[in-house]
């Protein structure tokens, strides 16, 4: 997005520029682990980032524009996806990585806030679809990689193979339903790979 159109917050700045940014970044990062959407406060922010509260309050207007701007630094700083060769590990790779990040004890708070606010806030939802959207893509390039070897089918949509190794895993996250754990991990790279093989995910 450019200078006029974008989000507040949205475009790259550098230099003071740059260091005010992160610092807030991180500030809001920690706010929204410790209290959630609901207790995501700009003053606290500016306070926690030692900036000016006009500072944070003119660029990013409200705590929605926050998270927004939030969730694109981390989709921009997540960790690239591996290349091992093979459909099974780059597959477990990528589950291996969502669960070391769900329990993460900030990383796994602040996720959990960003999706509870994402429930009722439109525009924490669209921040949050467009970090995801940046994550699948750049792990799909696997699954891409896997048909070109003739491990999965011709066809085979490399976004949804990505989202069905990780959908079990947040679904343990938000429900508490077992073991959030490497065992977990393997599982649904694993059901996910045979699914994909299967000709399940062709387009």
């Amino acid at each position: 997005m450019d200078a006029e159109g974008g989000e507040p917050g949205m475009v790259r700045p550098g230099g003071r520029t740059a260091r005010v940014r992160d610092a807030v970044l991180r500030a809001a990062g920690d706010a929204l682990a410790e209290h959630g959407f609901g207790g995501l406060d700009l003053a606290d922010v500016a306070r926690r980032a030692e900036v000016g509260k006009t500072t944070v309050y003119r660029r990013w207007s409200t705590p929605a524009g926050l998270v927004a701007d939030l969730l694109a630094d981390m989709a921009e700083q997540s960790v690239p996806r591996t290349d091992l060769g093979s459909l099974d590990q780059d597959l477990a790779a990528n589950a291996r990585l969502v669960v070391r990040t769900l329990t993460d004890p900030r990383q796994g708070a602040l996720f959990t806030s960003v999706i509870a606010a994402a429930t009722c806030d439109a525009r924490t939802a669209e921040a949050l679809h467009r970090f995801y959207e940046v994550r699948v893509k750049e792990w799909a390039g696997c699954v891409e990689a896997a048909v070109e070897r003739g491990e999965l089918p011709p066809g085979t949509d490399g976004c949804e193979v990505i989202r069905a190794v990780s959908a079990p895993l947040y679904y343990r996250l938000l429900t508490g339903g077992g073991a959030l754990d490497d065992i977990a991990a393997d599982r649904a790279a694993e059901a996910a790979a045979v699914a994909a093989r299967a000709g399940v995910y062709v387009r």
